[in-house]
């Protein structure tokens, strides 16, 4: 199965369902299934952000307490937009287009829930949409990698959508 490592706080916030945009520097052609691998790397600071904070907090999850160098969900890979800024040197808030790579596009301006809050939505980078995420309910341990890589597991997995 194909799977990507997420630094923590974030790969948690996916498998909640808060973080359904994963913003990366690169874009991907590979559309379905798509394992979710928490990184051994903890961004304490970010932990420690509104609403990141609050957003854990909700779930009863830590600085401390976040699974790490484990499968902790799946999802459906949807779409890879680009991101466009019509105003590239605003940092918070402003409108952002997602321009998808079989054509057409979205867009928010301000405040997208917390969203805005959970990704890198500079101009050039990527927004890999995430669809029917499934929390697994006891991570899976698992030693990453960088990039988009392939996960050979022995264990059943919910289907998508199930």
């Amino acid at each position: 199965m194909k799977t990507i490592t997420v630094w923590q706080p974030w790969a948690t916030l996916i498998a909640l369902q808060l973080k359904l945009l994963e913003t990366r520097g690169w874009a991907t052609k590979h559309r379905g299934p798509l394992a979710i691998h928490a990184a051994q790397k903890i961004d304490r600071e970010a932990c420690e952000r509104e609403p990141i904070k609050s957003a854990l907090a909700k779930y009863g999850y830590t600085v401390d307490n976040l699974p790490t160098g484990s499968i902790v969900a799946i999802a459906n890979l949807s779409e890879c937009y680009q991101i466009e800024r019509p105003t590239p040197e605003q940092i918070d808030g402003g409108p952002i287009w997602l321009k998808a790579s079989a054509g057409g596009s979205k867009g928010w301006a301000g405040k997208f829930p917390d969203e805005y809050y959970f990704g890198d939505y500079s101009a050039g980078r990527f927004a890999w949409e995430l669809t029917n995420v499934q929390q697994l309910k006891e991570p899976i341990p698992a030693k990453g990698q960088q990039g988009l890589w392939n996960w050979n597991h022995r264990h059943r997995l919910p289907a998508i959508g199930e």
